[in-house]
């Protein structure tokens, strides 16, 4: 009768992994990376959430002078998004926020019962404030330093400005906040140093490289078209990143975490659980 318990026993560890839960183990260790992420994130203080937005901001500026060298050196978009990727790598090996990271790590760490909403607003708005902040400095030494950069930069803020708030442009930002995103998640599901600058490298090839519109990382390139004599106003900017910003956290909401958190909907429970005991 023993062995007949332990037989079932087994057989009940097998099908459900090595973690118990009736879910792939690689998908339980990528839940608790990112509720763990996720709680540390909306547990900074105010002063890691400053220094690390805008250095969010400065390694999305060092994307764009490693774009700008390889559109100067070959004239091919593509493979300038894909040198703006060395930014994003910069970017997650120094810890660093981007807003649109924001949305499954914390949510998902407030949805297992650690962390609060506040939390949540707090994080977004020092994140993003400090991504503009970081990208605009940045931007200008730039421009600064490499004035022979000029007319490459007029050219790209009228790709970004040019075609108005349309249908193209939504699903352009849409996009680009679910790529990111995604990226996020995909980084989160594994430690290896290559992934995450493969991840980098897709990132920039994917939303710079198309030229998707992400309102941190776009605004960044807008700002150094501004910085080198481009007729954009900060109002007219303005106007566009109020279009961006919604559809980036539509994308990265509505798209990937949503059916992320119906996804993993029973580890959720059980933390949830766990927290309240």
């Amino acid at each position: 009768m023993a062995s007949d318990q332990t037989q079932n026993e087994a057989q009940e560890r097998r099908r459900l992994g090595e973690h118990g839960h009736a879910l792939e183990d690689a998908l339980v260790e990528e839940f608790e990376n990112t509720v763990t992420e996720g709680a540390n994130r909306l547990n900074r203080t105010r002063r890691a959430l400053v220094i690390t937005g805008l250095f969010g901001g400065i390694d999305v500026g060092l994307g764009l002078l490693a774009m700008l060298a390889v559109l100067d050196a070959t004239g091919s978009k593509l493979l300038g998004g894909l040198a703006f990727g060395i930014g994003l790598y910069a970017l997650r090996l120094a810890h660093s926020e981007l807003f649109t990271e924001d949305f499954l790590l914390p949510i998902n760490a407030i949805a297992a019962g650690h962390g609060t909403w506040l939390q949540l607003l707090r994080l977004w708005s020092v994140t993003l404030v400090m991504n503009l902040v970081g990208g605009w400095v940045f931007a200008w030494m730039v421009v600064a330093a490499f004035p022979r950069f000029e007319d490459l930069l007029l050219e790209a803020t009228t790709d970004y400005m040019g075609k108005g708030l349309t249908l193209e442009t939504a699903a352009l930002a849409v996009l680009a906040g679910f790529t990111i995103t995604l990226v996020t998640r995909m980084s989160q599901g594994s430690s290896e140093g290559i992934a995450t600058l493969a991840n980098s490298l897709i990132s920039g090839l994917l939303v710079v490289g198309l030229g998707m519109l992400h309102g941190a990382m776009s605004s960044t390139i807008i700002f150094a078209a501004m910085h080198a004599g481009a007729e954009t106003t900060y109002l007219q900017w303005l106007v566009w990143f109020s279009w961006v910003i919604p559809l980036n956290m539509l994308g990265g909401l509505l798209i990937l975490t949503l059916p992320r958190l119906v996804r993993t909907w029973e580890l959720l429970t059980a933390e949830r659980a766990e927290q309240r005991r």
